[in-house]
């Protein structure tokens, strides 16, 4: 197993190094951090160093992490939102909050585990054990439509889709601050922030990454905009718009550190889907609404504005 190697920068300058590490390996505590630099997991420019070391610019922090314990998808009985639902697909409006697939850190409770109960494992094994029937991700405080594959052929077909570009994903968010213009276009490559694993962020020879945007309403210090992806990057949405300098408003990674009273994530929601049928090849458009507490957002921000 490679190690994973972080580079620091000035921002990380006289941090505690199993802080530095739980902020930038995803779902790693601090004292699981801890337990790493005591076993000489890590080093700091090639020595190993205690939990308490303090952060200098320009480190390079090698990781050596141990072996995944196994995880298994199993039946969860969770209440789902179907939008539509056949012998081929299911489209279902995930809640902010729902993590998508089992993973170290989140092995049940997951869209994975509530679909292989109410598909009775009726589910495309494209994705492997872990991943069944899964064909795209939103975050998991993202809310919104996601589409799976009910068999391999539906799930092929799916991804074909996604892979030209013709599986369209409509968004809505909430900014902070006033774009200029009323609708415009961000075609910025996105890669791996090379400090911190938990981020992407733009960057010269990351993966091709396209969002066109649109005012939808204007309020006092906020934007509500509507997105389409061209491109379906991790975190896409988020990191170009934190890009433009208008980060989505309770985005505590991208954005401001502190929580927003009245959100349970980032005012993101995948509102709409469009894609081409695998059996029937006929178009199917898809909606679903605004969550609730993104409503009662915008009528806040209306108050104020």
């Amino acid at each position: 197993m490679e190690p994973i190697l972080l580079r620091t920068t000035e921002e990380n300058k006289d941090q505690r190094l199993d802080a530095f590490l739980a902020s930038g390996l995803d779902g790693l505590t601090r004292s699981q951090a801890a337990r790493l630099i005591e076993s000489g997991a890590v080093t700091a420019n090639g020595k190993t160093v205690s939990k308490s070391y303090k952060i200098v610019c320009g480190e390079e922090i090698s990781v050596m992490l141990p072996a995944p314990e196994p995880v298994e998808a199993v039946p969860q009985d969770i209440p789902l939102d179907v939008v539509y639902e056949d012998a081929d697909v299911i489209v279902v409006n995930k809640p902010s909050g729902m993590v998508v697939h089992p993973a170290p850190g989140h092995p049940n409770g997951t869209l994975v585990n509530a679909l292989l109960y109410h598909c009775a494992g009726s589910l495309s094994g494209v994705g492997g054990a872990l991943r069944p029937g899964i064909v795209h991700r939103i975050d998991r405080d993202t809310s919104g439509l996601i589409i799976a594959a009910k068999n391999d052929a539906a799930h092929q077909f799916l991804s074909a889709q996604l892979a030209d570009h013709t599986l369209a994903r409509t968004y809505e968010c909430i900014v902070v601050g006033s774009l200029r213009e009323e609708r415009g276009t961000v075609d910025a490559p996105i890669a791996r922030h090379p400090s911190d694993r938990k981020r992407m962020a733009v960057a010269a020879g990351g993966r091709e990454a396209v969002t066109h945007w649109e005012v939808l309403a204007r309020y006092s210090g906020y934007t509500h905009l509507r997105c389409r992806l061209e491109t379906g990057r991790t975190h896409q949405i988020r990191v170009h718009m934190a890009y433009l300098g208008h980060p989505i408003l309770g985005d505590t990674v991208y954005g401001a550190k502190k929580e927003v009273a009245g959100l349970t994530g980032q005012c993101l929601h995948a509102v709409g889907l469009r894609f081409i049928h695998p059996r029937t090849h006929e178009s199917v458009e898809l909606s679903c609404p605004l969550p609730e507490e993104f409503i009662r957002m915008l009528e806040k921000l209306a108050k104020k504005s």
